[in-house]
């Protein structure tokens, strides 16, 4: 039987720019696997390291955690402490190895995809779903390229004519990619304040709102609505990701953004804080129709 990955013991990951590569989703799998083998053996990390020539121990925690690239001369050595000798769960290893080391489509934009943005498109386009909650802007997978345009030069007031243009590009790639090629669900819990208060005038914000009422109907997409009035509105986990993935893949990550730069959450209390935050929400919130609705007389005050 092959391992399945551990939840892993890591708290917080906090992406800074001298924190090496980005951690993605592929290559925290395999690090994932890796560490399911090595836990299973009752080895740590430093026995791990040994067995490498006598790397660090910290080398193996950034395998493990995703974020360094895997030589197969070194996978191959730990296979060998792990007892890993069948030749088919070699092969599939080595298999998910060489996927965790493929270049991403991403690569071509990472001048302006700061590490959490990378790793949050891997994650995104892996997950089995996605269950998020914005209050300050849309989510950037429904946005139109007008919005998103507006809404950057909001934020980056002195970027670029061709920064910007390139920011609008990739984001243009990932919702396309989502719509049209992937198969991950997404729970939308919309804030009826970022229809209200909007990005780019009247004309940006109605094509907007009708691009939501094309979405609504999306066989993967589901919204609700948190209405801008009212009472006890759970809304305090803010800006917030949770991904969710197959079984044999990853256990639930949070994202958290903040004012600069986001937070992974990886540990089993913390996403469940935000896992039963989010179910709160979604009860508080409109459901489909009233969603619709309010949508459309949105659109009617924008015409």
């Amino acid at each position: 039987m092959s391992a399945q990955p551990a939840r892993s013991p890591r708290t917080v990951l906090n992406l800074h720019p001298a924190a090496g590569r980005a951690p993605t989703a592929q290559r925290m799998i395999f690090g994932a696997t890796l560490r399911k083998h090595r836990e299973a053996c009752s080895l740590k990390e430093k026995d791990a390291a040994e067995h490498l020539n006598g790397c660090s121990a910290s080398k193996i925690s950034r395998m493990e955690g995703g974020v360094h690239d895997f030589k197969e001369a070194d996978v191959l050595r730990l296979f060998a402490l792990y007892g890993i000798t069948d030749d088919e769960e070699r092969a599939r290893l080595l298999g998910m190895c060489r996927l965790a080391n493929k270049k991403a489509w991403w690569e071509g934009y990472l001048d302006v995809a700061p590490k959490e943005l990378q790793t949050y498109t891997s994650l995104e386009e892996i997950a089995q779903r996605i269950r998020c909650y914005e209050s300050g802007q849309l989510f950037g997978l429904v946005q139109t390229s007008d919005y998103t345009r507006a809404l950057v030069q909001a934020n980056m007031p002195d970027a670029a004519p061709s920064v910007i243009d390139k920011i609008v590009e990739f984001r243009e790639m990932r919702a396309h990619r989502f719509a049209e090629e992937s198969t991950t669900e997404l729970v939308y819990v919309l804030d009826e304040v970022t229809l209200s208060r909007g990005f780019g005038g009247r004309k940006v914000m109605l094509r907007q709102i009708i691009r939501l009422l094309e979405l609504f109907d999306h066989p993967r997409i589901t919204f609700r609505l948190i209405p801008s009035r009212g009472n006890d509105i759970p809304v305090q986990m803010g800006t917030s990701a949770i991904f969710d993935f197959a079984e044999d893949q990853l256990p639930p990550i949070v994202y958290v953004e903040g004012l600069i730069g986001g937070l992974y959450l990886q540990d089993e209390d913390s996403v469940d804080t935000w896992v039963k935050s989010f179910d709160r929400l979604q009860i508080a919130a409109h459901h489909r129709q009233a969603c619709k609705k309010k949508l459309a007389e949105y659109a009617m005050t924008y015409r």
